[in-house]
């Protein structure tokens, strides 16, 4: 996490953030098929990949998808209360073992809610490869607490 903190009022429409970088490794992909029971072949078997357009293994989607979450929880000067969904999220292009991963995210929507309690808040997601092209992309929302809440001595969790 940034050193940094703002709160919901200091996230301007646009502001950008990128994250520290994040080597995909074999070792992920295998660990996440072993947890969520995922063994597709193109994921785990090079002779199987090789014989795919993409030739060589690749991660998981959504194995991109959590390590995101990871890179955006780093980069955002932010204290989000909870992540409230994901819209639009698409799968540009695979992610390839050894590819090195970054996020950039964008400021795209805000709303205050509960009586200026907290916001709401619509982060757009780019997963970048270490090319500089977007893999993954869409829309992260978060409730954030507001300058308010924070003055009047609560903290994140008792902002929801």
């Amino acid at each position: 996490m940034s050193d940094e903190t703002l709160d919901f009022e200091e996230l301007d429409i646009g502001r950008e953030w990128v994250s520290g970088e994040r080597v995909v490794l074999a070792d992920d992909v295998g660990a996440f098929a072993d947890l969520t029971g995922d063994r597709n072949p193109v994921h785990l078997d090079p002779e199987f990949a090789r014989t795919t357009p993409f030739r060589r293994c690749i991660a998981h989607g959504l194995l991109g998808l959590g390590l995101a979450g990871g890179l955006v929880w780093d980069a955002l000067p932010v204290r989000p209360v909870a992540l409230l969904g994901l819209r639009e999220w698409n799968f540009r292009a695979p992610i390839f073992l050894g590819d090195v991963i970054r996020t950039r995210v964008t400021v795209q929507e805000k709303e205050l809610q509960g009586r200026g309690r907290r916001g709401v808040v619509a982060w757009r997601v780019e997963i970048l490869s270490q090319d500089g092209r977007v893999v993954q992309e869409g829309v992260m929302t978060m409730l954030i607490p507001t300058a308010r809440r924070v003055a009047n001595g609560q903290t994140t969790a008792d902002a929801a």
